[in-house]
């Protein structure tokens, strides 16, 4: 949801808690600590739910396939705290991700990453993973849609 991005911080809290209130089958996202800290977060769940997906070129490049398909989930977005980056938290975060929505009976995940090799990355392009995280948690290529943008998936 693009106006997400543009609500005051508050606003975003109230929103992401009601909608973890409101989860009944499985919460919509996961927590990474290191010790008691909470040092990363990753968003998936049913993709038909992230709408953004719907129009994106990104997941549906070169493929036909039902985008209401709720046995197909996704993984959108990565946060890790400054000062806990670069410590392998996204690649626990995907790897994180795959066993919850196999728990939770999808079909399959996926994700669209970017390629980090290369090229200067900034943060804020970086919220939707790194290729090599999701290679490491036995995602595959399915297509390839820009320079530098990937649509993995695992199917179960």
């Amino acid at each position: 949801m693009r106006e997400y991005w543009h609500m005051p911080r508050d606003l975003r809290r109230d929103f992401l808690h009601e909608e973890i209130v409101a989860a009944r089958a499985a919460a919509p996202g996961l927590l990474a600590y290191l010790g008691d800290e909470p040092v990363g977060w990753c968003r998936l769940g049913p993709r038909r739910q992230f709408a953004p997906l719907r129009n994106s070129p990104v997941p549906w490049a070169e493929r036909r396939e039902d985008k209401d398909d709720v046995t197909v989930w996704a993984v959108v977005c990565f946060v890790v705290r400054v000062g806990y980056r670069r410590r392998g938290i996204s690649y626990a975060l995907a790897a994180a991700a795959v066993e919850h929505a196999r728990r939770h009976g999808a079909a399959a995940i996926e994700g669209y990453p970017m390629a980090t090799r290369g090229e200067e990355i900034t943060w804020g392009e970086l919220h939707v993973g790194a290729v090599g995280a999701f290679r490491a948690a036995g995602f595959r290529e399915v297509t390839h849609p820009s320079k530098r943008r990937y649509a993995m998936r695992i199917d179960f």
